[in-house]
């Protein structure tokens, strides 16, 4: 009976101190109470605002206040462009692929994919001034995947519904890029990502590319869930960045496309989304009580891309059955608050600044710009999920950390191994 009242008690404090943490936060900007979602969507459109209206009509490059690295190399700086674009895209995209409706967020929803649209044409269009010119520097292959998986995510919303002359130009402008060799790491994923966006189009694609990358990417799995980036482990969050995620959107994209090759994706994808669940579970374990994670490895201003998994999976509806939805809503949206709401994020013009929690430009790397730090928008992605959906009306549960923190049971981590037996070519 004693412990009963502790793990009750100790649960009404962690949901009242979330009250009260939120609460404080929203008081200090003078704006009236939010539930999860509407602070979800008001961060989702305090990202895209700045970027895709000005981009609508052509004058994002005219406009962006732009900042880069200390350290920044020689490379093109226009690439800032095509990061902001397509990082932003590939994170909101889940939430523009919902239908409209009479609500004051489907009203803004409707009005970023507008701009959305318009802006994807704008982007290809060599008269536009926004056009983002495509192929100057090995960066394009990288955020043209951001890109394509923008358009794999929200086919119906974001693909299909533009003009023939603009798919065209997207089909090849992408085919161009291939004239980029990939480093030895990740990047192949970038390649392969968008060879599948074309198959699925029903484009000319390049099948070595694609199938040649998944052979890498498995030859690379270490276990328990974790890729290495290339043939050397590293200990960042590259595979939240882009393994995890773009090794199972690769797979999905040839499912879709119903390409028949040697490699069976049906096992492949199967195998791939236990690898994602158990990294999630990982993931979810290293946010604090306080709603801060590890600032470790390369790119870290990269802010909130760190949980893309855990967004990707509530989205896939493909949670583990350690990680109730409520958990991970509550985890998710404890950091956004953590990161975003008293720290210097933005600068005068709206924009992004190069930190991790704020201003913080030393901590960048010789590639970065603030156009890179649009990958925090892939945190956004339950978005994609209606608000009537379990994700946003489960209640609020303590995670982990919270748990482990406070004396109440928890559950105990396990190293997760592939049972899956060895996947053989089809012929």
């Amino acid at each position: 009976m004693k412990m009963l009242f502790h793990r009750t008690a100790v649960t009404a404090l962690f949901l009242a101190l979330l009250a009260v943490t939120a609460a404080t936060a929203r008081s200090k900007k003078s704006v009236p109470q939010q539930n999860d979602r509407e602070y979800w969507v008001e961060m989702a459109v305090r990202l895209a605002e700045p970027v895709l209206e000005p981009m609508s009509r052509g004058e994002l490059q005219k406009t962006m206040q732009t900042e880069y690295s200390p350290t920044f190399d020689k490379r093109d700086r226009s690439v800032v462009y095509m990061e902001t674009f397509g990082r932003l895209m590939a994170g909101i995209a889940p939430w523009l692929s919902l239908p409209d409706d009479d609500t004051a967020e489907g009203k803004q929803r409707a009005q970023m994919r507008q701009w959305a649209l318009a802006s994807y044409r704008n982007a290809v269009d060599p008269a536009s001034p926004d056009y983002l010119r495509w192929g100057r520097s090995g960066q394009n292959l990288v955020d043209a995947a951001y890109i394509a998986e923008s358009f794999l995510r929200a086919w119906d919303a974001l693909w299909l519904p533009l003009d023939s002359i603009t798919k065209q130009r997207y089909l090849k402008e992408f085919r161009n890029l291939r004239s980029i060799d990939p480093p030895y790491t990740n990047w192949l994923l970038f390649s392969s990502t968008i060879e599948s966006m074309m198959a699925k189009a029903k484009g000319a694609y390049d099948q070595y590319r694609v199938n040649s990358a998944i052979r890498k990417v498995e030859e690379w799995y270490v276990g328990d869930g974790w890729y290495s980036d290339g043939p050397q482990f590293a200990f960042d969050y590259y595979n939240s960045y882009v393994i995890h995620p773009m090794y199972l959107e690769t797979l999905q994209a040839m499912r879709d496309a119903r390409a028949n090759t040697r490699i069976d994706y049906n096992k492949y994808y199967a195998r791939a989304i236990k690898r994602t669940q158990k990294y999630a579970i990982v993931l979810e374990r290293l946010i604090s009580p306080e709603g801060t994670f590890p600032a470790v490895g390369r790119s870290i201003p990269y802010r909130m891309a760190a949980m893309q998994p855990l967004a990707l999976l509530a989205w896939y509806g493909q949670l583990p059955g350690e990680l109730p939805q409520g958990q991970v809503r509550a985890a998710l949206t404890k950091v956004m608050h953590r990161m975003f709401d008293s720290a210097e994020n933005f600068n005068a013009g709206g924009y992004l600044t190069i930190g991790f929690c704020g201003r913080q430009p030393y901590v960048a790397d010789t590639y970065t710009n603030n156009g890179s730090l649009y990958m925090t928008s892939l945190a956004l992605m339950p978005l994609g999920l209606p608000a009537s959906h379990a994700f946003w009306t489960d209640a609020a549960q303590p995670w982990t950390q919270v748990k482990a923190w406070s004396g109440q049971p928890f559950d105990k981590d396990h190293v997760w191994r592939d049972d899956t037996p060895q996947i053989r070519d089809k012929w």
